[in-house]
């Protein structure tokens, strides 16, 4: 029968970190496919900017970027400076940052499966609420990554 506690730590540690670069990569092809999805809704608006092969790249790795470094922030302890605190303001942005890319991707697979045609100004609040979002998920990966070392979502008992 298999037991974990024959498995040396640095195995565990490797399998750990192995789980947490597959999780963030499956979530960053979603974070492109996302991408891809408003930038297909961009496009149709006939703004010459938004039909452009550079347009959909940058739509396509900010997403990617976004959903990587974004959606997996680890929590922070029950303490901060000392003091004890329950709201974590990296925690929060990430949140945040991924309800306005996914709100922005319903609202364009939807416009795109149903062809309904938007109108101008809800595409370019469909476009801000992605740029918004992926900007503050990456945000929150890089102050994640800078701030002293949490405890990780997998953590090894």
């Amino acid at each position: 029968m298999f037991n974990e506690s024959n498995i040396p730590i640095d195995d565990r540690l490797l399998i750990s970190r192995a789980a947490r670069v597959l999780e963030r990569t499956g979530l960053a092809m979603a974070g492109a496919m996302i991408g891809i999805f408003v930038a297909a809704q961009l496009a149709r608006t006939n703004v010459a900017l938004f039909n452009t092969f550079g347009f959909i790249v940058l739509t396509v790795l900010s997403g990617l970027i976004g959903f990587y470094l974004g959606v997996n922030i680890p929590r922070l302890p029950n303490t901060l400076n000392g003091r004890r605190s329950n709201v974590d303001p990296v925690e929060w942005l990430s949140a945040a940052g991924t309800l306005l890319a996914a709100l922005a991707a319903l609202v364009s697979v939807y416009a795109l499966v149903f062809d309904e045609v938007l109108q101008r100004v809800w595409e370019f609040v469909i476009g801000s609420w992605w740029a918004v979002g992926v900007i503050m998920q990456t945000s929150a990966g890089l102050a994640a990554e800078q701030l002293p070392k949490r405890p990780s979502a997998l953590t090894i008992n």
